[in-house]
């Protein structure tokens, strides 16, 4: 217990130097984005940057932040946001914890969360996705496969996740 708390205090203290620049304002109606300065997060509730406390940042904040940080290559960094989320059962957390592990190498862990994402949502497709690029990166194109046709079962192949899926399958066969 003792421990965990302790872990839980250094990840709230080095908050500030992961996630800065990634929490951002735009989601919410007017389309402008507001980026804070270092060492502040985004306060939805309060519609401005403030100082980062431990408890203060709902789920959706440490997901959108989580997601910037993967999507900007700063994949330890997201793990480390990602792993604050009150709810550990969201399927977007989650999702990205998979998504940040797998582009970090660790390719199973990412497997891992991947597949928890998909017994809570099955029908969360962009999971599916990232799952069959992990299926790729092991050289598993039979689990690829099985992850675009259900993609197909739930939106068709007109989705941007079956479209990007089939992509990265068919640049493994030509490979």
């Amino acid at each position: 217990m003792r421990r965990r708390l302790l872990v839980q205090v250094m990840a709230i203290a080095a908050l500030p130097l992961f996630v800065a620049p990634a929490f951002a304002a735009g989601e919410g109606g007017s389309g402008q984005t507001t980026t804070c300065k270092k060492g502040e997060v985004w306060d939805k509730k309060k519609n401005k940057c403030v100082k980062p406390q431990y408890g203060m940042l709902d789920d959706d904040s440490i997901y959108e932040a989580g997601h910037d940080l993967a999507m900007a290559g700063r994949y330890d960094e997201a793990i480390s946001v990602l792993t604050l989320a009150a709810n550990k059962q969201d399927p977007r957390i989650l999702n990205y914890l998979g998504y940040s592990h797998r582009h970090s190498g660790r390719v199973t862990v990412g497997l891992g969360y991947y597949e928890e994402a998909l017994r809570i949502d099955p029908n969360y497709t962009l999971v599916r996705e990232y799952l069959g690029e992990a299926h790729l990166q092991i050289g598993d194109l039979s689990g690829a496969q099985q992850q675009l046709q259900e993609i197909e079962k739930r939106t068709g192949k007109g989705s941007r996740e079956y479209g990007m899926l089939s992509e990265q399958i068919d640049h493994f066969l030509r490979s």
